[in-house]
């Protein structure tokens, strides 16, 4: 089992020191820290919106015996889109999370909207000052707005420069292609030529004409005999 509520304030007093804490200070802490009681050491990981292990007993029909079982939660790893980081987060999320999730609107609204208190996570807690800190900086910056008309051509622009990468693209595959046919067919001739040239200059060397060796009474026209 992971970190308690109490546990968690009790560990930042020791760093912070409590004499240096006034007591507004510690009253916004324990606002900011959650308050659950128990928490599972892979919620470290994941969204997992107050459900957690559970422990009891299973209860047999025949006798009523009792023997204890934990019940834990059904946890998936999903890719969930923000908005704000323009790309997609794996986390570890219960199914009850993932509602909470599509109910607030997305991952961006569930972590704005849900406080601190209900974030019995370490991965939430990051994930929300976060998200949080990128939206105040958005806050300050200057946002411009394109009318339909610029929208549609932006994406008319986009998908002209798609239509001429893939056509570059298979101009440059047929010359690619039409390369290597050449090399091919002129490295076949050679090798042809070559092979004619050694069959000549060893027959040459090992053949000789029949009327040079034997009588041509003997031997039909155009035979050959090896010396």
């Amino acid at each position: 089992m992971a970190f308690r509520g109490k546990e968690m304030m009790k560990r930042v007093l020791k760093k912070v020191g409590e004499k240096n804490l006034t007591p507004k200070a510690k009253q916004s802490l324990e606002k900011c820290l959650p308050k659950s009681k128990v928490v599972m050491g892979r919620a470290k990981r994941g969204l997992f919106a107050g459900k957690h292990i559970q422990f009891g007993n299973s209860v047999s029909e025949d006798g009523g015996n009792r023997t204890r079982r934990t019940w834990k939660p059904n946890v998936q790893d999903k890719r969930l889109f923000s908005y704000i980081l323009d790309r997609h987060i794996r986390v570890k999320v219960t199914t009850h999370a993932l509602r909470c999730i599509d109910k607030a609107g997305g991952i961006d609204e569930y972590l704005l909207k849900t406080p601190y208190q209900k974030m019995d996570t370490e991965v939430g807690l990051l994930w929300k000052a976060k998200i949080e800190k990128l939206y105040e900086e958005l806050g300050t910056k200057e946002v411009v707005f394109f009318s339909p008309e610029d929208e549609a051509k932006f994406e008319q622009g986009f998908k002209d420069l798609r239509l001429a990468e893939r056509e570059a693209r298979k101009e440059v595959r047929k010359i690619m292609h039409v390369g290597m046919n050449k090399q091919d067919g002129q490295s076949s001739d050679e090798g042809a030529a070559k092979i004619e040239g050694e069959i000549s200059h060893d027959s040459s060397k090992r053949l000789a004409p029949v009327s040079y060796v034997i009588a041509p009474d003997k031997l039909k026209v155009g035979e050959y005999i090896s010396n």
